[in-house]
């Protein structure tokens, strides 16, 4: 369940070269600590930095699943297993 003490990854102002390793230390932190849920705020402009969150996360092993957020397209929810 998303509540206000859900782990935050906010990527705004960030470089898309700087996302995958951003995104890949957040989960792998936050799944190390047993979270089951993490939310990354990418922003909706331009598509470029979820884009770009969005393959990064299809790759790493740890996430069970992720979509935008349905009342902010501007973040992404993301499932660990």
């Amino acid at each position: 369940m998303i509540t206000s003490n859900t782990p935050r990854l906010d990527l705004h102002g960030e470089e898309a070269s700087m996302v995958y390793s951003l995104v890949k230390e957040f989960v792998n932190d936050n799944y190390k600590m047993g979270n089951k849920e993490i939310i990354i705020i990418h922003g909706k402009s331009t598509n470029i930095l979820t884009n770009e969150c969005h393959n990064v996360l299809r790759e790493l092993e740890y996430v069970k699943s992720f979509s935008l957020n349905n009342w902010n397209l501007g973040e992404t929810i993301v499932y660990l297993k």
